[in-house]
């Protein structure tokens, strides 16, 4: 199962996409915000039918207690906006961390500041797919 991945930000949007087999997740896009939602949401479908993808997988970023902060409810109301307008399901997914992890990789590959701000919105959103995809094969008893 093909699965999009995505890491909602104030000014950027992640976008990673699995393999077809939904096993592995690479970082593909990203997404910027422009004050016109309905053109983000639009943009977004575009790549769920050129990548075929069979759900969408929307990065949630809650408190470090787990609790639903303000972030969290915002991403809420956004995906129930976006699943209103793809045609595949939109799953929401735990995301505490990601962006961190992001910013520590591509730190390890000697990327400067400013190359690693155009890239590590997309590299958040494939660490939350591939944490996505790994409990999805966990759970798979045909894995």
């Amino acid at each position: 199962m093909r699965a999009l991945g995505l890491d909602f930000g104030s000014k950027r949007i992640g976008v990673a996409i699995s393999d077809s087999d939904g096993r592995v997740a690479t970082p593909i896009d990203t997404v910027h915000r422009s004050g016109d939602r309905q053109r983000e949401h639009r943009e977004i479908a575009a790549l769920v039918i050129e990548w075929e993808a069979e759900v969408v997988v929307a990065g949630l970023p809650l408190s470090l207690d787990g609790s639903h902060g303000p972030a969290a409810k915002g991403v809420l109301k956004e995906v129930a906006q976006l699943g209103a307008t793809l045609r595949v399901p939109v799953e929401t997914y735990d995301e505490r961390l990601t962006t961190v992890t992001a910013d520590r990789s591509l730190m390890e590959q000697n990327l400067g500041a400013a190359e690693r701000r155009k890239v590590v919105d997309r590299v958040a959103a494939a660490v939350m797919l591939q944490a996505w995809l790994d409990r999805q094969l966990s759970e798979d008893p045909l894995t």
